[in-house]
């Protein structure tokens, strides 16, 4: 959940760096966090940039995991999926994408996390043409199994042929898996 929070516009290489510093200040729990103080919080986890708004979503993050769920996963992963994720929104800094991914990643809820990839994959293919977070989640979850296991691979598989593949600026349609089926590397 601290890694969903920490990745929000940044590589995940620095988030790895900021993590590696909270373990070695020994402030990975609930409860070190939420009451750690701000400036060495920011210090340790300045690696994944906006390390200042990030401190302040860990630790109005953690200070609810604390006071709601005692700083327990397990507690939190026996709430309704829908009313936590309309919780977790309600939180300094947490959008349908942070939230869906510790619901997903974190507490095992049946959720389809949209990211950059999906969007960019899914509009290249021809699945869709919005960037609408909560239309392109709809287009998933309507179409597979509501499982957990299922939405994580498909998410894993999306992001790895993103990093690999399908390139912002410079896509590598050719050699793409999934060009027989994409509008966009047929085009190209």
């Amino acid at each position: 959940m601290v890694g969903a929070i920490l990745t929000q516009n940044t590589a995940w290489s620095n988030v790895e760096r900021a993590i590696q510093q909270l373990k070695a200040h020994r402030v990975l729990t609930p409860h070190r966090l939420a009451s750690a103080p701000r400036r060495s919080l920011e210090r340790w986890i300045r690696s994944s940039g906006y390390f200042r708004q990030k401190a302040a979503r860990l630790q109005a993050f953690t200070t609810y995991l604390v006071r709601r769920f005692q700083g327990r996963l397990s507690a939190m992963r026996r709430e309704p999926l829908q009313s936590l994720r309309e919780t977790l929104l309600q939180l300094n800094g947490i959008g349908p994408e942070t939230a869906d991914s510790m619901l997903l990643y974190a507490l095992g809820k049946p959720v389809f996390v949209v990211d950059a990839y999906t969007r960019r994959i899914g509009q290249r293919i021809g699945l869709f043409q919005t960037d609408d977070y909560h239309t392109i989640q709809r287009f998933f979850q309507d179409r597979l199994p509501r499982r957990v296991q299922l939405y994580n691979e498909f998410h894993a598989l999306w992001v790895a042929l993103g990093k690999r593949f399908c390139h912002t600026r410079t896509p590598e349609c050719l050699p793409c898996p999934v060009r027989p089926v994409c509008a966009y590397g047929r085009r190209r």
